[in-house]
């Protein structure tokens, strides 16, 4: 078993920042690629940030230059550093995960975290 819990979420004032953190735990052998997602109401999921376990990254265009995602690989976390927001930030953040989660065969499983919402004020 598996799980993936967020953090850090919460409202803040248009051009502050929050801290997004998200941890594994369970019976995992190795992460791949993680991700935040958001969903905003009314509107689809979509990736916001990704990195693989490597440590490339990849942003939404609509975040460039104001998240970084990164990752402790040793305590199995991820984050995500939003700087100057925007009520167009306002969403439920989600964690996303590719986890080995046995050595034979290798299985890689996706797991989401369960969400946090942030909100931004104008």
């Amino acid at each position: 078993q598996v799980q993936l819990v967020e953090s850090g979420g919460g409202l803040v004032q248009a051009g502050g920042s929050l801290r997004l953190s998200c941890a594994a735990s369970g019976r995992i052998f190795s992460i791949n690629a993680m991700g935040w997602y958001r969903q905003a109401p009314g509107k689809q999921r979509e990736l916001v940030a990704s990195t693989t376990s490597g440590g490339s990254t990849d942003y939404a265009d609509s975040v460039k230059g104001r998240f970084t995602i990164s990752r402790d690989n040793a305590k199995n976390t991820l984050y995500l550093q939003m700087n100057s927001l925007s009520p167009e930030d306002t969403a439920v953040y989600y964690c996303n995960a590719d986890i080995k989660v046995d050595l034979f065969p290798g299985r890689i499983v996706n797991y989401w975290g369960q969400g946090t919402q942030v909100t931004v004020s104008s």
